[in-house]
C-alpha cells in the first residue's frame, strides 16, 4: 500500500490542488478508437457524454482527435484540429472550467488547442519523440504536460518490446526525459508508464506490480488501462466486456499510489477511488 501523494497543477495561473486521486474522463472525437462506445463525433453527443461524466464526479477531461490504436488511419493536422475544435466547443458548453488535456503528439495542434480552443494541458503519447517541436512548444505555453513512455510509433511499437528489466528501463527513460523537460523550463509534468505501448501483457502487469516505484520520479503518476488488451486478451473477451478488469486494475493502481486514473467509465472509477479511501482512511490526506 502506497499512500496517495497530494499534488497541484497550474492551469493558466489557476492553481488546482489535488488532495485525492483525480479521475480523468476520456472523450474521443474519432470514428475509430479501439473502444467503439467511446467514439463521440457530434457536438450534441459529446456534450451529453461530458454531462454524464460531470454527474458521476469527473475531475478532468482528456480530449483526443486522433486514434493511437495500431492500424488506425492517418489523420491530417487540419482534420485533427477540426475534431478537437468540435470537441472543445461541446466540453466548454457543458463544463466551462473543468481542466481539459489534449491527447496529441503534434506540437502545432497542441499550440492551437491551448491558445485558440481553451484547452489546459497536453497529453503526449510519444513523450516528444514524434515531434521535435513539442518540448519547446510546451515550454512556451507553460502548461502541464503528461509524459508517457512509448517506443517507436503506434504502428511499430508491438515489435519493440524487448527489455532486460521493463520497470527499470521505463523508469530510466522517463527520468532522462524529465531532466530534459525540466531543463527546458517545463514545470508541471505528470508521468505515465504507458501501459499497452511497446509492452507485452506480461510486462504491463510487471509495471503494475511495481507502480509504487514510480514515485521515485517525484511526479504525479497517471494510469491509463481502461478496457485495454492487457485486460481483455487474458480473459478472452473484448473491450466491451473489460469493465470489471479495468476496475480491478484501477484498484491495484490506487493502492500503489496512482495520482490520476484515465478512464472511459467515470462513475465506476469514482466509486473505486471512494472504496479505496474508505478502506484506508488516511489514504488521501
Amino acid at each position: 500500500m502506497h499512500q496517495f501523494t497530494p499534488f497541484s497543477l497550474n492551469i493558466k495561473g489557476r492553481l488546482i490542488n489535488c488532495n485525492r486521486p483525480q479521475i480523468m474522463g476520456i472523450i474521443n472525437v474519432t470514428p475509430d478508437s479501439f473502444y467503439s462506445s467511446s467514439r463521440t463525433e457530434q457536438r450534441d453527443e459529446i456534450k451529453v457524454r461530458v454531462e454524464e461524466m460531470l454527474a458521476s464526479g469527473v475531475d478532468m477531461i482528456d480530449l483526443g482527435g486522433y486514434s493511437s490504436r495500431p492500424g488506425a488511419p492517418v489523420v491530417s493536422p487540419s482534420e485533427e484540429l477540426s475534431r478537437l475544435e468540435r470537441g472543445m466547443e461541446a466540453v466548454r458548453a457543458a463544463a466551462p472550467n473543468i481542466p481539459v488535456s489534449i491527447d496529441t503528439f503534434r506540437a502545432d495542434v497542441a499550440f492551437k488547442a491551448i491558445t485558440e480552443l481553451d484547452a489546459n494541458m497536453i497529453n503526449d503519447i510519444s513523450g516528444g519523440m514524434l515531434d521535435p517541436k513539442m518540448e519547446e512548444t510546451v515550454a512556451k505555453l507553460n502548461v502541464p504536460y503528461i509524459l508517457m513512455h512509448m517506443r517507436g510509433t503506434p504502428e511499430t511499437m508491438s515489435k519493440l518490446t524487448h527489455y532486460e528489466d521493463v520497470t527499470a528501463e521505463v523508469l530510466a527513460d522517463l527520468s532522462e526525459k524529465l531532466n530534459q523537460l525540466s531543463l527546458a523550463g517545463i514545470n508541471d509534468i505528470i508521468v505515465d508508464p504507458g501501459f499497452g505501448f511497446a509492452k507485452t501483457t506480461e510486462q504491463n502487469y510487471e509495471l503494475l506490480r511495481n507502480l509504487n516505484l514510480f514515485h521515485i520520479l517525484n511526479r504525479p503518476v497517471l494510469v491509463g488501462v481502461s478496457r485495454k488488451s492487457m485486460i481483455y486478451r487474458p480473459l478472452n473477451t473484448s473491450p466491451h466486456e473489460a469493465l470489471t478488469g479495468t476496475i480491478a486494475i484501477n484498484t491495484i493502481a490506487l493502492c500503489n499510489g496512482a495520482s490520476i486514473l484515465r478512464v472511459h467509465d467515470v462513475k465506476e472509477a469514482v466509486e473505486t477511488a471512494k472504496i479505496v479511501e474508505l478502506t484506508y482512511p488516511n489514504f488521501a490526506l
